[in-house]
Order: structure tokens, then C-alpha cells, then sequence
């Protein structure tokens, strides 16, 4: 692995840089998780003490992380798909399609939905220091009517069937939060770390190259978050564009259940976006 990140620094030096936030069937591993009830795996009670005088099989990823970051922060704005599915207080949400436009500085989020059909055409649009900071958002079909509202972000209307807040969107926070998790993983023992060269992710000359690592926590605790984790890194990019995690099987021989997974298909990094990109007044978006 660390002959692998190293070749890479995880590919070149200096290539710009996973989403979050607000797949159908292009959801890979996620299609199946989806077929079988999801449920919460029961935790084993106690924590694991992390190995003495050994290091972690995550600190090459963690180093890599931290030093990729500025690169990520680098990024002035970029357009993308999303594709995600969340299992959420243990019941596993339909696969969601949504166009997202992301700009850094300030901070600005565009989303529109393309799946499921009965939500496509659903808008929200997020500036910080803007609006005071409320999402500006409308619904399709009747709730159209209400036209465009003022949203709180963690606030229960805008939040319905999200894990997360349309404020941590974005490839930028999308390495934080997986930096948070590895920090407190360290911690503790148990871990596994693989590498996987030469993974696709689609099909025909959208398929991107990867390198896949995952991690895995084989036996479950309290102070673990997953069973397993893969961070799927594009090579030409340099860019993690999927990450998804599973829960530990609730009975032997089940397949582990699906947590969450995104991914970011045809992004396209630093194209100019402009404040009108992210203003509901903008004709090409008809808000209500």
C-alpha cells in the first residue's frame, strides 16, 4: 500500500482534488445491500485498545489525506452527478440522482434531482453568509404551489430522507469527515487496511480508473463505525469520487448491509461558476 500511495501520491503531485450531502441502478454494491431489510448490526460492548509500538495500517492513508488536502481546498468550483443511498436510524432510503454545482470560496452549493421520478425537478441553492444562511429550496407536483422557500439547512422539511445537511456537501468536507473517523479509528485496534489496483468504476469510456482501499473492521464494537469502508481514488483526478461503507452481517452468512454510499460521476473541476450559478433568480432554473 505504501508503495502504491507513494507512486501515486496517490497519482501526480499537483492534480487538483469526496461529496456529501443533499443511483439508481449504476449503484454497484449498493443494489444489492438494498434488497434485504436493513437493519442495525448489534455492537459487541467494550472498546479495543489500539497496538503498542506498531503503526497503524491507516497512516499511510492519513498521510495521504493531509497531504492531498490542500490540493482539494485548491479547487475553485466544479459540476458533477450524485449518486447516493443512505441507510438512515436503520432504514435503508431509495438511491437518489441529483446535478450538483459546488464553489469554494465563499461556499455555494447548487442541487437539482434528477431520481426518484416523483421528486425530479426538486431545487436547492445554499451561499454561505448569504440569506442568512438558509437554503433556498422549492417542491415539485402540489408543493410547487408553496413556491420558493427560506429554509433552515438542518431543519426538518429540508432534511426528509437526508443523512446530512446540504451545508456538507462537497468533495472538501467529504475528506474532513473521513479524516475525523481515521484519526478516532487510530485510536484502537482491529483494523485492516487493502489495496486494490486497477478497479473501474462505470462501463465504456465513461469508466474511470481507481485505486479502491478498504478498510475493515472485523469483529463489531461500540467505537467503531463500519465493518467496511472503500474510498474509490480516481487516478487521472487524483480525486477520491466514491465512498461507501457497510454494517456488520446481523447473522452469519448475510451480506453485509449498506450504510451509505456516493459517487461522482463526470466532474468537471475549476469550469467558472459565477454567482448566478447560485441564484434562484436565475431564468434557467425557474424557481416558483
Amino acid at each position: 500500500m505504501k508503495k502504491t500511495l507513494a507512486k501515486a501520491t496517490l497519482a501526480k503531485k499537483g492534480v487538483a482534488m469526496m461529496v456529501s450531502g443533499v443511483a439508481a441502478c449504476l449503484l454497484l454494491s449498493a443494489v444489492s445491500a438494498a434488497q434485504a431489510p436493513a437493519v442495525e448490526a448489534p455492537r459487541v460492548a467494550g472498546n479495543v485498545p489500539a497496538v503498542v509500538n506498531a503503526e497503524h495500517p491507516l497512516m499511510p492513508v492519513i498521510r495521504w489525506a493531509e497531504s492531498e488536502r490542500p490540493n482539494i481546498a485548491a479547487i475553485k468550483d466544479y459540476t458533477a452527478i450524485l449518486q447516493k443511498q443512505e441507510n438512515i436510524g436503520g432504514t435503508l432510503h431509495g438511491a437518489q440522482v441529483l446535478e450538483i454545482k459546488i464553489r469554494h470560496e465563499p461556499f455555494s452549493v447548487y442541487t437539482k434531482v434528477r431520481f426518484p421520478q416523483e421528486v425530479a425537478g426538486q431545487q436547492a441553492i445554499f451561499v454561505k453568509g448569504k440569506n442568512n444562511d438558509k437554503v433556498k429550496a422549492h417542491g415539485v407536483g402540489i408543493e410547487r404551489r408553496l413556491g420558493t422557500l427560506d429554509l433552515d439547512p438542518e431543519g426538518p422539511i429540508i432534511m426528509r430522507g437526508q443523512k446530512y445537511p446540504i451545508t456538507d456537501i462537497g468533495i472538501l468536507n467529504l475528506i474532513d469527515k473521513l479524516l475525523e473517523v481515521a484519526y478516532e479509528d487510530i485510536k484502537f485496534g482491529e483494523c485492516e487496511v487493502t489495496y486494490h489496483e486497477d478497479v473501474k468504476l462505470g462501463t465504456g469510456p465513461a469508466a474511470r480508473e481507481c485505486l479502491m482501499i478498504q478498510v475493515m473492521h472485523p469483529v463489531p464494537r461500540r467505537n467503531f463505525r463500519f465493518h467496511v469502508a472503500r474510498i474509490y481514488v480516481d487516478k487521472e483526478l487524483n480525486l477520491p469520487i466514491r465512498y461507501e461503507s457497510f454494517d456488520w452481517p446481523r447473522r452469519e452468512g448475510e451480506a453485509p448491509g449498506l450504510i451509505e454510499v456516493y459517487e461522482y460521476r463526470n466532474l468537471k473541476l475549476n469550469v467558472g461558476l459565477t454567482d448566478a450559478d447560485f441564484d434562484h433568480a436565475n431564468p434557467a432554473y425557474n424557481f416558483p
